[in-house]
């Protein structure tokens, strides 16, 4: 029962995350769902989202989309600021970090609604600020990240395209080796601390690896329009679970 409600879900999930980010918030609940404990749903999460995101970083990088300098640049600063992320929301209560979110999430919808450039090309930055600002991004998404976590692609691509003026597939591409870099980082932790249910992970890896690549496939054959009514349906959902949580009903 297990498989059925979390594989399926986990195939959306990685559909959804290859074509504008956000699939933890699909992926985690599903597991939770199925009535697995908090720490080992986060940590089989990883373990098939890291599969997924794998499968998707290598199609963007195989379409050009990665740009592997900045990338790799980013990804070493997104392995530091996961860490203190994560050190941090031992420390912190996360509901001061959902009641936050409560404002931050319709702005970021108020301000994709505003600009509906978004996905079009603007004028490149110099690359030395491109580079320092992608890097900024990287450092305080990658803490997010590792403080509470969903939605992280999406606020990666919306961010990198809309300051760093990164195109949309390239911001893409940075977002999977950013976020394969934290999921991989997250992963190491829970395996040693044996909170992977490696069984379950496995199948639903091989479901996040087809969602994704029907994701990247549509993505890199010209649908990228997609990618802003998606990213506007994943803040709606992540709005709407961030207010059940608060009022404790999820």
């Amino acid at each position: 029962m297990e498989y059925l409600i979390v594989c399926p879900l986990v195939f959306i999930a990685g559909f959804v995350d290859a074509v504008a980010g956000g699939g933890g918030l699909i992926s985690l609940p599903a597991y939770l769902l199925a009535g697995f404990p908090v720490h080992f749903a986060i940590g089989t999460n990883k373990l098939s989202s890291a599969m997924g995101t794998s499968l998707a970083t290598w199609r963007y990088a195989k379409s050009g989309y990665v740009p592997w300098k900045e990338s790799l640049c980013c990804a070493a600063v997104a392995l530091v600021a996961s860490n203190l992320g994560t050190n941090l929301g031992l420390l912190v209560d996360d509901g001061i970090f959902r009641v936050i979110l409560l404002a931050v999430l319709p702005l970021t919808a108020l301000y994709l609604a505003r600009h509906r450039s978004f996905g079009e090309e603007k004028d490149p930055l110099p690359k030395g600020k491109a580079l320092a600002i992608a890097l900024t991004i990287t450092f305080v998404i990658g803490m997010y990240d590792g403080f509470y976590g969903p939605g992280t692609g999406t606020f990666l691509i919306l961010l990198l395209t809309g300051l760093a003026h990164v195109s949309l597939g390239k911001a893409n591409g940075m977002a999977k080796v950013i976020n394969l870099t934290t999921n991989l980082s997250s992963l190491a932790v829970f395996l040693v601390n044996g909170k992977v249910m490696i069984p379950l992970g496995l199948a639903a890896g091989c479901f996040s690896i087809l969602g994704n690549y029907l994701g990247t496939r549509f993505f890199t054959k010209g649908e990228a329009k997609i990618a802003r009514p998606m990213i506007f349906l994943v803040i709606g959902i992540f709005f709407l679970r961030t207010v059940l949580e608060l009022l404790g009903i999820l």
